[in-house]
């Protein structure tokens, strides 16, 4: 019994992303998408413009680690059968009638088993790029993590290209600038599997990938589930933000700003209201008087 134990994720490990995960991964991608404010007038207006985006999405990570490395970012494109799975997929999220495929993948209970699946993807893929890297650069870590990290979250680190794509230059979403969840978490699995490969992290590579895909596939569930969905990095980020990068301290008011009292209303306010309440008080006070 222990030894079928010790072999599930050794075999977890070999199980291949095609088709199955990889079409999960592909409606998860195109479902974001869709759901983008805009994205469907874009689809009726320039189904082109659409189609580029969802490949943006489905291989986003592909594309960038590609750039990274001066290698073709068409490359995707040769695996012909991943591109017309994909492009089916968008077809019918976007164009099916009466919204059916959307409204199927919808379902609670089937969105919850894409997500999930989609989150096993993301431990090939970061996995992938860490050893596609290893294989060009033997010791930079750096450059391992890099790369794993774009094949993990690039959909995500490309957002602004893939926006231009729709006619929408929004900087101010950077992922670099507010680093969405699964972008942080792509990062740390990239810095797991880097140490792993280089062997600083004493566990085997298929017991990683293990414990960090059920770590993913928990997590994504439950923050499916529930409204207000805890960050799991939020204490982390709250004691080592102010200790290694210091306190954030509130900016000084500018020259002639009028200061403002806790009730909110402004001295020269209180003090324009307080000159008219006498005025009037006076008024009154004479015509009682004729």
């Amino acid at each position: 019994m222990e030894s079928l134990l010790g072999q599930v994720p050794l075999r977890f490990s070999r199980v291949p992303m095609f088709p199955f995960f990889d079409l999960a991964h592909y409606t998860a991608s195109v479902m974001t998408l869709k759901e983008q404010r805009g994205v469907v007038d874009v689809a009726y207006r320039s189904p082109i413009a659409c189609w580029f985006s969802a490949m943006l999405y489905c291989f986003g990570g592909s594309i960038l680690s590609s750039l990274m490395l001066a290698e073709p970012p068409v490359a995707f494109l040769a695996n012909t059968t991943s591109v017309l799975l994909a492009s089916s997929v968008w077809y019918l999220i976007f164009y099916c009638p009466h919204d059916l495929a959307y409204r199927l993948v919808s379902f609670p209970p089937i969105q919850l088993m894409v997500a999930g699946m989609k989150e096993v993807t993301r431990t090939w893929k970061i996995t992938g790029g860490v050893a596609h890297a290893h294989s060009h650069y033997k010791n930079a870590w750096i450059v391992m993590i890099a790369i794993g990290w774009a094949r993990g979250a690039g959909g995500g680190l490309i957002s602004n290209f893939e926006q231009l794509v729709r006619g929408v230059w929004k900087p101010e979403t950077n992922e670099l600038l507010k680093m969405s969840y699964p972008v942080k978490i792509s990062l740390v699995g990239a810095v797991f599997f880097t140490m792993q490969q280089i062997h600083y992290l004493p566990v085997e590579k298929h017991d990683l990938m293990f414990l960090y895909t059920i770590f993913l596939v928990g997590m994504k569930i439950t923050m499916m589930l529930t409204d207000h969905p805890p960050s799991p990095f939020a204490p982390f980020e709250n004691i080592l933000g102010p200790l290694l990068f210091g306190l954030r301290t509130a900016p000084p008011r500018a020259r002639g700003e009028a200061r403002v009292p806790h009730n909110g209303i402004s001295s020269a306010c209180s003090l324009t209201t307080g000159g008219e309440t006498d005025e009037s008080s006076k008024k009154k006070h004479s015509k009682k008087s004729d």
